[in-house]
C-alpha cells in the first residue's frame, strides 16, 4: 500500500514547495498531491518535479470542466516529460455552481457523458503528437480535428499519463471503471460505502468495457483522528461535505438521512459552527480512522486492505512538524 501526503492541506505558497517536495521525499512518502482550490493545481507540481527524483505527484483534483481538454492535455505532457513519468493527473467535475458562479463557464447537459468524451480528447490529443496520428475526435461535446505540427509538443518518453477520476455517486464511479486508470475516492466516505457502492459500480463500469481486473488503482483519502483537535477537525469537515445534496449518497448508506437533511439546512443559513455538533460518535467512527498515533499505522492497514492501493491522510504534512510521527506511520504501513 503506497501513502501520499498533501501539498494542499499545507497551503504551501510556491516558494515553500521545493523544501515541501524534498522532505516528502526524504521521509519515504511515495506521492504528494495538490488540488483546485485556494491555489492552481498545476503550478506546484512543477516545482515537485524539478526538486525530487522518486516521488510521483499529481492533481487531486483538477476541474475538468474549467479548461479545455487541449489546455490540459499540454500542462499534462509537459509535467509527465519533465519528471520522468511521474505525473499522475487527476480530474475531477465540481458540482454546477462553482462550474458556473466561481469558473464562469457552462454546466454541461450531461456531465458524466462531456467527462467521458474529456478523457478520450486528453488521449486523442496525447496519441497525435505521440505518433503523428491525425486528431479525429467528433464527439456530442468536443470536436478536436486540427493539430498542426507547429502546436505539437512532439513524442516523449513516457507517453502514457495515468488518469484518476473523482467521483462520489454511482454514475462517475461507473464511468472510472469504464475509462479510468485510479479513482480518487473522497475523504467523505466508510467502508461500507467503499464496498456496497463504490467498488460495484467501478467493476460494473470496467467489465462493461472489457478491461481485465485491477485496471482502475484506488486511491483514498483518510480522515484520521488521533486527538482531540484532529477529532473536532474531522467532525467539522464530515459535516461540511455530508451536507452537500450531491453527496448524499453515502448518508444513505447507513441510513442517516435525516442528519444530512438537517446538515443541509444548517449550511442554507450559514450557521457553520452548529454543523459539527451534529456528527455522532458513530458517524466519526464510520468516517474516520480513530486510533492513538502509535497504532495509527496498524488501524489503517486492517480497515483498508483490499479496498486501497494508495492512502493520504487528511492531515497536512509541513517540514519539521511531526516528522517522526509522519516516519513511524510511512514504516508502519509499509512493513
Amino acid at each position: 500500500m503506497l501513502i501520499d501526503a498533501s501539498l494542499t492541506l499545507a497551503t504551501a505558497s510556491l516558494q515553500e514547495i521545493p523544501a515541501y517536495a524534498s522532505a516528502a521525499e526524504a521521509l519515504g512518502f511515495d506521492g504528494v498531491w495538490s488540488s483546485e482550490t485556494q491555489h492552481d493545481p498545476f503550478l506546484p507540481l512543477a516545482l515537485v518535479a524539478e526538486h525530487t527524483r522518486r516521488l510521483q505527484f499529481g492533481t487531486a483534483v483538477a476541474i475538468s470542466f474549467a479548461r479545455s481538454p487541449t489546455v490540459l492535455a499540454h500542462t499534462a505532457w509537459d509535467l509527465a516529460e519533465s519528471s520522468g513519468g511521474r505525473f499522475l493527473l487527476g480530474l475531477g467535475t465540481q458540482v454546477r455552481a462553482h462550474i458556473e458562479r466561481r469558473f464562469g463557464m457552462p454546466w454541461p447537459a450531461s456531465p458524466v457523458g462531456q467527462l467521458r468524451e474529456y478523457i478520450a480528447g486528453l488521449r486523442a490529443v496525447w496519441a497525435t503528437w505521440q505518433t503523428g496520428e491525425r486528431l479525429n475526435l467528433r464527439g456530442d461535446h468536443y470536436r478536436l480535428t486540427l493539430m498542426t505540427p507547429f502546436f505539437s509538443p512532439g513524442a516523449i518518453q513516457h507517453p502514457v499519463i495515468p488518469i484518476y477520476m473523482a467521483g462520489v455517486n454511482r454514475s462517475l464511479c461507473r464511468l472510472a471503471g469504464e475509462s479510468a486508470d485510479g479513482l480518487q475516492v473522497h475523504p467523505y466516505h466508510s467502508v461500507r460505502y467503499l464496498q456496497d457502492v463504490v467498488r460495484p459500480a467501478v467493476e460494473d463500469g470496467r467489465a462493461r468495457a472489457g478491461r481485465g481486473e485491477g485496471a482502475v488503482a484506488y486511491s483514498v483519502s483518510v480522515f484520521a483522528v488521533t486527538d482531540d483537535a484532529e477529532a473536532a477537525f474531522a467532525r467539522s469537515q464530515i459535516a461540511f461535505y455530508a451536507s452537500t445534496p450531491s453527496y448524499r449518497v453515502v448518508m444513505e448508506t447507513h441510513g442517516w438521512e435525516a442528519t444530512a437533511d438537517t446538515l443541509s439546512a444548517l449550511a442554507r443559513r450559514g450557521a457553520w459552527n452548529e454543523m459539527a455538533g451534529c456528527i455522532t460518535d458513530e458517524m466519526l467512527q464510520s468516517f474516520a480512522v480513530v486510533a492513538p498515533a502509535e497504532e495509527l499505522a496498524a488501524s489503517l492497514r486492517t480497515r483498508y486492505s483490499g479496498l486501497a492501493d494508495r492512502l493520504m491522510l487528511y492531515l497536512p504534512f509541513r517540514p519539521g512538524e511531526r516528522d517522526d510521527f509522519w516516519r513511524r506511520l510511512i514504516k508502519g504501513l509499509k512493513s
